[in-house]
């Protein structure tokens, strides 16, 4: 995706005038697919420039709270949301997910996040992007520890990862609890190996739904009809 000052979708637009993280597959993606039938709060951990809790914000009419640490992102997510259709059901705080956990009163229906996970890889020169990519301010198991304290018992976890960190994501989620119930694995092109997860998590042991999805044919921007079912009420050429 092209790096501009902003994004421009079928409902809404993303401004990333500051944020590190620009928009990406991964976020949308992650907001395509979480469930959102029957929920009625959703907290998106890492919002980023808010992508993933706009998206769920139109396909659905809960309340999403979204946490940002990082400055220059919350701005943009801050004014992202602001010129938003739903900006009544959006609320956005500029904390760490760990402060939010310790003041959080409230219990989530579907809690989501693309979150940071670089943690042996070289770091970028930018500080900022450091912290939005490296998962060394939010470790996967305070992030899973955080997200078990915070969802409602029939609540679910989804979540978009790198598919080498699949399987470690896993066995920390399953010492609080948490199971994979759906996942997801995204390959680039029938050619290539699966390089993303998305990824489900419930409080019952019972896995219903494993599949494959391909985004492209090998031809680069030939995309399949069910990537194009997925994301086709966000993307503007779809």
């Amino acid at each position: 995706m092209a790096h501009n000052n902003y994004f421009k979708f079928k409902q809404f637009t993303i401004q990333q005038n500051n944020a590190a993280m620009k928009v990406g597959t991964d976020g949308v993606l992650l907001g395509s697919w979480a469930t959102v039938e029957k929920v009625s709060s959703v907290l998106d951990i890492g919002t980023g420039t808010g992508i993933v809790a706009l998206m769920l914000a139109q396909r659905s009419l809960a309340k999403v709270e979204a946490v940002e640490i990082e400055e220059s992102a919350y701005t943009d997510a801050l004014l992202n949301f602001k010129n938003s259709p739903w900006s009544e059901r959006l609320n956005l705080l500029n904390s760490s997910f760990q402060d939010f956990v310790l003041q959080s009163t409230c219990k989530f229906d579907c809690v989501v996040s693309n979150p940071p996970y670089f943690n042996q890889r070289t770091k970028s020169k930018n500080e900022i992007r450091s912290i939005a990519r490296h998962s060394d301010n939010l470790p996967f198991e305070i992030l899973i520890e955080g997200v078990a304290s915070l969802l409602a018992d029939g609540g679910h976890f989804s979540v978009v990862l790198p598919i080498e960190a699949e399987r470690e994501f896993r066995s920390i989620a399953v010492q609080y609890r948490l199971f994979a119930k759906r996942i997801l694995r995204i390959k680039p092109n029938p050619l290539k190996p699966a390089r993303r997860v998305l990824l489900e998590f419930r409080f019952e042991a019972m896995l219903e739904e494993e599949a494959e999805l391909i985004l492209e044919s090998e031809v680069h921007h030939d995309y399949t009809d069910e990537f194009i079912g997925l994301v086709k009420d966000f993307y503007l050429n779809l």
